[in-house]
């Protein structure tokens, strides 16, 4: 069974930095895509940043030069720095993984947890 798991997520005034981890863990055989994604009260969710195993990255335009979305393809792991934090930034964070397993052999997104990121005024 594929695990995602966030961390790094926490309380930060305005203009403060965050720097959020996914570890992805189980029978993996490869990770294509890699996501950020997060959701508001009351709102839907949204992609914030993506990477593909290549190392290409695409961002939101509200957070284009502000984050910075990296992958470790030998530790199954992904980091989105955030800087210059906004209160717009509050939200729950969700890590996203277009994983095949090894086995049993299956391609799908995986998700993880969440982890709630709240930027004070």
């Amino acid at each position: 069974q594929v695990q995602l798991v966030e961390s790094g997520g926490g309380l930060v005034q305005t203009g403060g930095s965050l720097r959020l981890s996914c570890a992805a863990s189980g029978s993996i055989f490869s990770i294509n895509a890699m996501g950020w994604y997060r959701q508001a009260p009351g709102k839907q969710r949204e992609l914030v940043a993506a990477t593909t195993s290549g190392g290409r990255t695409n961002y939101a335009d509200s957070v284009k030069g502000r984050f910075t979305i990296s992958r470790d393809n030998a530790k199954n792991t992904m980091l989105l720095q955030m800087n210059s934090l906004k209160p717009e930034d509050t939200a729950v964070y969700y890590c996203n993984a277009d994983i095949t397993t090894g086995w049993p052999v299956r391609r799908a997104d995986y998700w993880g947890q969440g982890t709630q990121v709240t930027v004070s005024s």
